[in-house]
């Protein structure tokens, strides 16, 4: 008997369906067979199949049984299909027969039929309401993720067991309820508050712009100065994420397993801080079956590269595409796979290796040449791409003692006020496009949304003579102008916004 059960499968962040079709054939030796492109994972559910079925109280028949997984020449990977084949095997045997045309099946079986936590649960949930399916079984670990999806039922199941119970009609089993995805949308909590930072106070206008415009940030200080207290401070000024922002990052944390247990979404913008040992897989994404790396995982959030110079030279260079593009593309034999990648970089540095070069306290102990060469590890290109650059200072003795230290300082809470202000009015600049932020734009958005005066322009073409900056540079400057006025409020970019925005941009020699 044929038995045809309705799955998927994960390529990158979208979903495509996968038929598990089962046969259990009257003749032929007993045997248990899984064709269309297994890998180890989906070869091993035979045997939790096997025993999930009879631990469940049913009974595993002692047939030819030949799975099939359609289409043949796509890769699967993953335990997630041990339900739908598990079903299939139960149908098809003549154990159960439920009407399942308009349903998906996805889960990972335990060897006593229960279901596990399973990956990818959110972009199954929505290719279900995408091909126009009305239900979805999953594990009831997963239900929250699911029940996001508006317009599809959202059945969370334990066990084999209460599944087959409920084809029998011997249990009740009721849809998930819905969740509000707006609701839950709150801003990132932060292991500092900005209020909490003594001095720097050009270092901690610069990080405003950059939540503001989602603009790439470089800080270069004497060790102690505070530019990891800075970078961990940003997220509680960063605006909140919108629904669209929240979606995207959720189904790459579902896909990778990253999406905290119990929870339906990711509700802050994601701080990823990966040590600068990270290998280049690490962090672009890729393996055998390519997988998000670092720079997805930090989509629509922040990027942390501490010690940045320390990062290996084919590291670093891995992101100038992913900088430009938002994306990653990852190419293997089997397949590529696209990921967004749109994240604000903030990378520190010392400004030589003893980290006191240039310091009015402490004597610098490197020679000309270790700084020379300290300073060329990050390249040309992957400085022209970062938008924003800062150097911090050590804070003054006297700052630091002073009593009166927490008097007049704006705090976290009254920054993200500022910041969620300007990055509204850039949701209603980019109303029906695909831009988030001012960052996001490219030459032709610049020109069309950032209209300049011609006492603006006369003040960066000089810029442009005297500070050598690049085609790339000068729109970037433009872009950062473009967020300073924003968080001012003014409709039009004025000579003192491309002043200030000229102020964070280096001579690249």
């Amino acid at each position: 008997m044929l038995s045809k059960i309705t799955s998927g499968a994960t390529l990158g962040l979208s979903a495509t369906l996968v038929d598990v079709e089962v046969d259990v054939a009257e003749q032929g030796l007993p045997s248990f067979t899984i064709v269309g492109l297994p890998d180890k994972a989906v070869e091993e559910s035979k045997e939790r199949v096997r025993s999930a079925i009879k631990n469940s109280g049913a009974d595993f028949p002692i047939n030819r049984i030949t799975v099939n997984l359609a289409p043949a020449d796509l890769p699967k990977a993953g335990p997630a299909y041990d339900l739908p084949i598990a079903l299939g095997i139960l149908i098809a045997s003549g154990q159960i027969a439920p009407e399942i045309s308009d349903s998906l099946f996805f889960g990972e079986l335990s060897l006593d039929g229960s279901l596990r936590h399973t990956n990818g649960i959110l972009p199954m949930a929505y290719l279900a309401r995408e091909k126009k399916l009305k239900k979805i079984f999953i594990p009831k670990v997963n239900e929250k993720e699911a029940a996001i999806v508006p317009g599809i039922d959202v059945y969370p199941v334990d066990s084999l067991l209460s599944l087959v119970r409920f084809f029998n009609g011997t249990l009740e089993m009721v849809p998930a309820e819905s969740i509000s995805l707006k609701k839950l949308l709150v801003t990132s909590p932060a292991e500092f508050d900005f209020s909490e930072v003594v001095g720097q106070e050009q270092a901690k206008r610069a990080l405003e712009i950059a939540a503001a415009g989602n603009h790439n940030i470089f800080m270069k200080g004497t060790p102690g100065s505070g530019k990891t207290m800075l970078s961990r401070a940003l997220p509680g000024i960063l605006p909140t994420l919108t629904e669209d922002e929240a979606l995207e990052v959720t189904k790459i944390y579902s896909i990778t397993g990253n999406l905290p247990e119990g929870e339906s979404i990711i509700t802050k913008r994601p701080f990823r801080s990966p040590h600068h040992t990270t290998s280049r897989i690490g962090l672009i994404g890729g393996s055998t079956n390519p997988m998000p790396g670092e720079i997805s995982l930090a989509h629509r959030g922040v990027l942390f590269l501490d010690e940045f110079p320390e990062f290996p030279r084919n590291v670093m260079e891995a992101l100038r595409q992913p900088m430009e593009d938002g994306s990653v593309v990852i190419s293997r034999a089997k397949g590529s796979v696209s990921y967004p990648a749109k994240f604000l970089l903030v990378a520190a540095s010392n400004p030589c290796p003893c980290g006191y070069y240039g310091d009015a306290k402490r004597a610098c102990t490197c020679l000309p040449g270790m700084i020379s060469r300290y300073q060329k590890r990050i390249s040309g290109p992957i400085l022209d791409r970062i938008d924003i650059h800062i150097d911090v200072p050590s804070v003054d003795t006297q700052k630091l003692v002073a009593k009166d230290n927490e008097k007049n300082k704006e705090n976290s809470r009254e920054i993200q006020k500022k910041v969620q202000d300007a990055r509204d009015i850039q949701l209603t600049r980019f109303k029906g496009t695909n831009l988030k932020s001012n960052a996001e734009m490219s030459t032709r958005d610049v020109k069309k949304f950032c209209e300049i005066s011609d006492d603006c322009r006369v003040i960066l073409t000089s810029a442009v003579a005297t500070m050598d900056l690049t085609a790339r540079s000068y729109f970037k400057v433009i872009k950062i102008a473009r967020t300073i006025a924003d968080l001012a409020g003014e409709k039009n970019i004025l000579v003192n916004h491309i002043a200030e925005a000229l102020q964070y941009r280096p001579k690249i020699d």
